[in-house]
């Protein structure tokens, strides 16, 4: 082991048992088990026969409560089910300790084989944005629309309130961190956290605020904790880096779902000015903005976000599933392809930049973003890379539905 190497965690087998979970009502727990990971999969039963299935993907140090707003708004529009990314919320480490974006890529597509639930509606927050932008890039028969919210895609010149998250990948620096913040409380850190994501930290009522220092209080117990966030961090960082045909960039090119673009005119990490960037990457791109959102515009605006979505099922031919039954005439403003689109007070949904529905090309890159022409991997993390890529793209990596358990929770919550 290399002397920036973190230190391994203790085999799953012998992790201590934390505190449960939070289980909001209506919502299920299962843990199933795939090749080299065991996923947590939270889910809400469908409420009518023939509903498409709907899979969501954390961010960074999230887990899948932070979709619960998101998936009880979507009620009888999809069957929705939410992850927890190897080491994140009530999933363990992996066995390989690898937490890059293919990595965590590879633990969601062997879910969606396993399962045989795909082609998915697929959802991302922030790093897990990249992680589903590079599964429907590589495995496009999984995705059926994509739907990104914040999505951590490469940029340049990042917010300063970014940089720490970034930074928390280098060598060192999270046992510094630890160290420095030693005498913090959950509630404290919590109030942090919750500064940064949100666009108005006000909208989170003290009964979620409550949840959210519960449950940070029980991943802090967990000796893998820290190992978790610094190497996706990490990860994250290197896929920042990485040019070619694997750059998130050029992969945000070859999806060919039709893409819904979410970005907060508040967010702190996450550029507001990449949501351009963004529409003109993705070939049949939509673009919702929420000027008062900050990072996680599916937990402060759940129903801005679900009747975007719904226009998005409606305009690409998913009707049967875009409006639940009984539901009257729409009279929200919805996101459409071309002109004639409207706003809100609260958001803002408008054309692609370009009025494009193709592919963009090189000429339309914005350049002071082009990760491609300031790749910095050496050749050993380059190869890596390269044959983590190649493994995503080999169908079969599955091995049946695994063994799972299952928990029914009554009680609402969802984590920050």
């Amino acid at each position: 082991m290399s002397s920036t190497e973190l230190p391994s965690v203790p085999p799953t087998s012998v992790l201590p048992k934390a505190a449960s979970v939070r289980v909001a009502e209506g919502e299920r727990l299962r843990s199933v088990r795939l090749p080299g990971v065991t996923l947590t999969v939270r889910s809400r039963p469908p409420t009518r026969a023939g509903l498409q299935p709907a899979l969501y993907v954390h961010g960074l140090g999230g887990s899948s409560q932070n979709w619960s707003a998101l998936m009880a708004q979507l009620d009888g529009v999809v069957e929705s089910e939410a992850v927890d990314l190897p080491g994140f919320g009530d999933s363990p480490p992996p066995d390989d300790g690898n937490y890059s974006i293919t990595a965590h890529a590879r633990a969601v597509i062997r879910h969606l084989d396993a399962s045989g639930r795909g082609p998915v509606h697929l959802f991302g927050n922030s790093l897990g944005g990249a992680v589903a932008t590079r599964v429907a890039a590589v495995r496009p028969d999984l995705v059926r629309t994509l739907t990104l919210v914040s999505p951590a895609l490469p940029e340049l010149r990042v917010q300063r309130t970014a940089v720490p998250t970034g930074l928390l990948g280098m060598p060192g620096v999270a046992a510094l961190f630890t160290r420095f913040t030693r005498e913090w409380t959950a509630e404290q850190r919590v109030r942090g956290v919750t500064a940064l994501c949100y666009g108005d930290p006000g909208r989170v009522s003290p009964e979620a605020f409550g949840h959210a220092v519960e449950e940070l209080e029980r991943r802090m117990r967990l000796p893998y904790f820290w190992d978790a966030m610094t190497r996706s961090a990490r990860g994250l960082v290197n896929a920042y880096t990485l040019g070619g045909q694997h750059g998130l960039w050029r992969q945000a090119e070859r999806v060919l779902a039709p893409a819904l673009l979410v970005y907060g005119g508040r967010d702190q990490l996450v550029g507001f000015r990449m949501a351009q960037r963004s529409a003109r990457a993705f070939r049949d791109s939509r673009l919702l903005t929420l000027p008062n959102a900050g990072h996680v515009a599916m937990m402060e605006y759940p129903e801005t976000v679900a009747t975007a979505f719904r226009e998005l099922l409606a305009e690409t031919g998913d009707r049967a599933s875009a409006t639940p039954p009984g539901a009257g005439p729409r009279t929200d403003a919805g996101v459409r392809s071309g002109a004639g689109r409207e706003s809100r007070p609260d958001a803002d949904v408008g054309p692609r930049p370009d009025g494009r529905t193709g592919s963009g090309a090189d000429s339309d890159r914005d350049t002071d973003v082009d990760m491609d022409a300031h790749a910095a991997v050496d050749a050993e993390t380059a190869s890596a890379v390269t044959s983590d890529a190649e493994s995503i793209s080999a169908r079969g990596t599955g091995s049946g539905s695994g063994s799972f358990s299952e928990r029914a929770g009554g009680s609402a919550g969802s984590g920050s």
